[in-house]
């Protein structure tokens, strides 16, 4: 009856554990359920207030396009403008141009320099000759705009490149003397 009575006794120890592992398996499950309830509904909340924040910017935004038409309106009055108001072509703009009243500034003009030796009419201010200028060799002086004067005499073609050969030879010479003193090995007493 003793040996009964330890069996029944250890059957009841492993029933009630079967029994509480049961219940906390149920209540992890639960707990796990009501975990991702929340991130859930965090992420719902997270999405509402961006909604939110949205339809307030649209809402300040329609508000004041609304305050700006009314100041429109009332202040400006400018209108979208009609399809009668756009034009085809440059032509068409040119032809609403009107001419210039008595008194008029002259209109801004673009300046140009005409080669040496040539005058206006031959061709050589705007577009001809070769393309801006100074065929002959001949650099124009800067002329100070207040007093007139040249701001320093220009040299010809001819003579700058004169003084680039005679400049180019200089450094010719440099570079073989170089050539020469690194090539020569002194030791520290010759140095001395």
């Amino acid at each position: 009856m003793n040996l009964t009575r330890d069996r029944v006794h250890s059957i009841g120890w492993m029933t009630v554990l079967l029994v509480c592992g049961a219940l906390s398996l149920a209540l992890m499950l639960r707990v796990n359920a009501v975990k991702s309830e929340v991130a859930s509904s965090e992420k719902h909340i997270v999405y509402l207030k961006r909604d939110i924040d949205f339809l307030q910017t649209e809402f300040q935004t329609r508000s004041n396009q609304q305050q700006l038409k009314a100041l429109n309106d009332l202040e400006f009055g400018y209108e979208a403008p009609r399809a009668e108001q756009y034009i085809e072509g440059e032509r068409q703009l040119a032809a609403l141009g009107k001419p210039a009243a008595p008194g008029a500034p002259a209109p801004i003009r673009y300046a140009s320099a005409d080669e040496i030796g040539d005058t206006p009419g031959e061709g050589g201010g705007n577009g001809g000759g070769s393309g801006g200028g100074n065929s002959g060799g001949q650099l124009l002086a800067m002329v100070s705009p207040v007093t007139g004067a040249a701001a320093a005499k220009t040299k010809s073609t001819s003579e700058a490149v004169r003084e680039d050969e005679a400049e180019g030879k200089a450094l010719a010479r440099e570079a073989k003397d170089l050539g020469k003193r690194l090539a020569r090995i002194e030791t520290a007493g010759d140095a001395q």
